[in-house]
């Protein structure tokens, strides 16, 4: 985690005073669970809670433990029993480290989609609202970077909306696939502990038991969580490459908010860069590729190994903090985006109306025309116009062989800016609802 991309309430998440006191709770509600099976003393389950329920854990002591254990568990353990005495012998008691250490694991990644889910929400708000401020702002479409036909910035922004809210509710989906819980001893038997001690402990840590797992839980979850932040981060890069190209000087449709006093270059200071926008393409870079090492998790040795260990206690931190403060930032920009509707109307005008050029065609074949000669006649009074020999209307009114199915009327018709937004609103009901 790098702190000028991390945001507090994440990284508290993945703090390790966070972690040890999941831990806690985690062996605490076990042992609660073990008590009531009689199978420790309910006495030595209270002393538990009541002696480090509100500790703060002294990390610095687990680290110079796991120095010389060499283990991680087993240093948290050595800490606890100090903190509760003689009763801590009852605690861990048929359990394994990945049960502790995958349980919270998952608690882990349910609080950071959490927090995941309400950034996507903040972003959707940014987008609906910009949306219906532009909804009917004429501006020109692009395929293949080139100007196709009329749209309007709302629908740009309206795709983006769509998009989101798939993107939400694939996280929702993450979110519950990872939220299970696994306290099933060494190799997944429940050999020596009772399959309603991990049922207890679910339902206090907010989890489903796990139906199966081996010793650790299976790494598939994980990856199609981690695999769902990366094709969330592709959609903040489409909607960020989609600023930056429209602020390009030779377009300036629209512009990432400048504020007073920023600089764009340290020698040209008259620059103002799409640099947000820059930074989240970067960003999203990096979410998608804490994605691959999550699918070879998928794959360890019979009942478990630790080769997904170390790659985990990178990319849980790192892929939930980068898309966080991406998506944060992602709103923002939306937010306080500049729109320029002069500019895209300027471009709108730029090729002479051969925006037009489908209805042309479209109209030549509706009266009589192959669409073989139409699409001919159209595409020769089309090709001047990319020259600046002249304007579309003009050498469509010009040209003999289109005014034998079309009068000069019926060509401005066609030439009729708002034809290309009849349905807007009915695409803005299915985007955004009756609202």
């Amino acid at each position: 985690m790098i702190p000028r991309y991390t945001r507090p309430e994440m990284a508290s998440i993945w703090e390790p005073q966070t972690r040890f006191k999941i831990w806690f709770e985690i062996e605490a509600h076990a042992a609660d669970a073990q008590a009531e099976l009689g199978v420790i003393p309910k006495e030595a389950a209270k002393t538990v809670w009541a002696k480090a329920r509100n500790v703060t854990f002294d990390i610095a002591r687990i680290d110079e433990i796991e120095r010389e254990t060499k283990h991680d568990v087993l240093a948290f353990t050595t800490h606890l029993a100090e903190i509760v005495g003689p009763e801590a012998r009852f605690i861990h008691q048929g359990m394994t480290s990945s049960d502790v250490l995958d349980t919270c694991f998952n608690v882990q990644l349910t609080r950071a989609a959490d927090l995941l889910l309400a950034d996507i929400d903040k972003v959707l708000a940014a987008l609906k609202k910009r949306a219906f401020e532009h909804k009917m702002t004429p501006t020109i479409g692009r395929s293949h970077g080139i100007h196709a036909e009329p749209v309007t910035f709302g629908l740009k922004l309206a795709y983006a909306y769509a998009e989101f809210s798939r993107a939400r509710e694939r996280l929702v989906a993450a979110r519950k696939e990872v939220s299970t819980c696994a306290i099933s001893g060494a190799v997944g038997t429940f050999a020596q502990i009772d399959p309603r001690v991990e049922e207890h402990v679910a339902k206090a840590m907010g989890l489903t038991p796990e139906p199966i797992s081996t010793q650790v839980i299976p790494r598939d979850r994980h990856a199609m969580y981690f695999a769902t932040l990366g094709v969330i981060a592709s959609s903040v890069e489409r909607l960020a490459t989609e600023i930056r190209h429209l602020q390009r000087t030779e377009v300036l449709e629209a512009e990432e908010f400048f504020s007073e006093g920023q600089k764009g270059s340290s020698a040209m200071p008259h620059k103002r860069n799409p640099v947000l926008s820059e930074n989240l393409t970067g960003l999203s870079r990096m979410v998608r590729a804490y994605a691959m090492p999550a699918m070879e998790n998928i794959v360890l040795w019979h009942e478990r190994d630790i080769s997904h260990s170390s790659a985990e206690r990178m990319i849980g931190p790192d892929a939930t903090v980068t898309l966080d403060f991406a998506l944060m930032r992602l709103a923002g920009l939306v937010e306080k985006l500049l729109v320029y509707p002069e500019n895209m109307q300027k471009n709108l005008d730029r090729l002479g109306g051969l925006v037009h050029s489908q209805r042309i065609l479209m109209a030549l074949t509706q009266k009589g025309a192959s669409r073989e000669d139409a699409y001919k006649y159209v595409q020769r009074n089309a090709m001047p116009v990319w020259r600046g020999e002249g304007d579309f209307l003009t050498l469509l009114k010009k040209d003999p062989d289109v005014k034998k199915h079309l009068s000069d009327a019926e060509i401005e018709e066609r030439f009729d800016l708002g034809y290309h937004f009849k349905h807007v609103d009915t695409i803005f009901k299915r985007v955004f609802g009756a609202a």
